[in-house]
């Protein structure tokens, strides 16, 4: 009897993460599964067979993905024929819409049984997806706690599991140590930079990034800095980053558990930033058509996720315009300089670690999968 037959699809590396790890839970115990789809190396390690790799589908902005759309379009037409002809029991979608929403449709054909692990941000922009997750989802399974009365009122069948980077995000158990290692002074303050995973969010915030550090270094010459730097990104990206900024690549949880503050780029490692509990300056910047064509359409009072889960402004954010290397050293300084205001942010990133729920959620997510496909069989 053939093993059961699971297609995943993350388009993203946070997306590869979340998916890795449902699929890790799923095996445990030696049950036998057939994973393919859509995903990176962490997927790759826990046995899936890809029919396209994630970093073939890394764009960022509504003009890059109109430069980039035969190429997305061709690894589309893949998949859809490699779930033809392999015919998934069940589909487990995390986020990156633009191509799952689609696949949905394509595999609610076909009879699979679609699960949506990690919600397209509907409560942000692009509202009337609701009404495509309602026809073609399945089971809904969201990681912030807002997300859940959301899709419940909408009719959508939902379960709250909680963040999956409540387990995941560890700081280095020996500070100085991890420190010392990287050419830094445990006794002087370090700052972190997280320019972004992805090459259009590196090549947009890096240059702003480092401009403030320049100005960070004249005002305190106490200051140290260190990069985290995500795999797979060319080194070109960073050819431009002085020899005063230390780099490390794939430790990002060490370098901001290290550091007095972090300067994070708005995404995924501002949640992982709140739940190591530094203190931190969001920015983000686009290409300026995407900003302009795209900000209409957004509809929240908040870009960062801390603030979002927290229902007010916890973190400051500077966005487009306001992303200058001026306005970062001015929120940096602030922090660095005023301890009530970096304690009353530390309790408020406390207060967002509670909200994303117990440790456990791959697990319950995956424990969902598991009864969906019967694999007490």
């Amino acid at each position: 009897m053939p093993n059961p037959r699971l297609f995943v699809s993350c388009g993203e590396p946070s997306g590869d993460f979340y998916g890795a790890e449902l699929v890790r839970h799923l095996r445990a115990g030696g049950r036998a599964l057939d994973v393919f789809g859509l995903g990176g190396d962490r997927l790759l390690e826990q046995g899936a067979s890809l029919v396209a790799h994630n970093r073939d589908l890394a764009v960022v902005g509504i003009t890059e993905v109109l430069l980039q759309l035969r190429r997305i379009h061709s690894i589309y037409r893949r998949t859809v024929a490699e779930i033809g002809a392999r015919r998934p029991e069940v589909a487990v979608l995390v986020d990156y819409p633009d191509i799952n929403l689609r696949l949905a449709r394509e595999l609610k054909k076909r009879g699979t049984t679609v699960i949506y692990y990690v919600s397209p941000q509907i409560w942000a922009w692009k509202k009337h997806r609701i009404h495509a997750i309602r026809e073609t989802v399945d089971r809904m399974l969201v990681i912030f706690p807002f997300e859940e009365d959301l899709y419940r009122r909408a009719g959508v069948d939902v379960t709250f599991v909680g963040h999956p980077l409540v387990d995941a995000v560890r700081a280095a158990p020996d500070r100085a140590g991890f420190l010392r290692e990287m050419g830094l002074d445990p006794a002087r303050p370090v700052v972190a930079l997280l320019p972004g995973s992805r090459k259009p969010e590196v090549a947009h915030n890096l240059e702003p990034l480092l401009g403030a550090v320049s100005l960070l270094a004249t005002r305190r010459p106490d200051l140290q800095f260190l990069l985290a730097r995500a795999p797979g990104l060319a080194d070109s990206l960073f050819a431009r980053v002085p020899g005063s900024v230390r780099m490390i690549v794939g430790k990002s949880h060490a370098v901001v558990g290290g550091a007095a503050i972090a300067l994070v780029a708005s995404g995924t490692a501002t949640v992982e930033t709140a739940l190591l509990g530094t203190p931190m300056v969001v920015v983000y910047r686009l290409s300026p058509l995407t900003y302009a064509l795209g900000r209409r359409f957004v509809s929240v009072p908040h870009y960062a996720m801390p603030n979002l889960i927290a229902g007010r402004r916890i973190v400051p954010e500077l966005i487009q315009a306001d992303f200058t290397p001026e306005r970062v050293m001015s929120e940096a300084i602030a922090l660095l300089e005023n301890e009530a205001l970096a304690s009353m942010m530390r309790q408020g990133l406390q207060e967002v670690r509670q909200k994303l729920g117990a440790p456990g959620a791959s697990a319950r997510a995956a424990a969902i999968v598991a009864a969906t496909m019967d694999l007490s069989r």
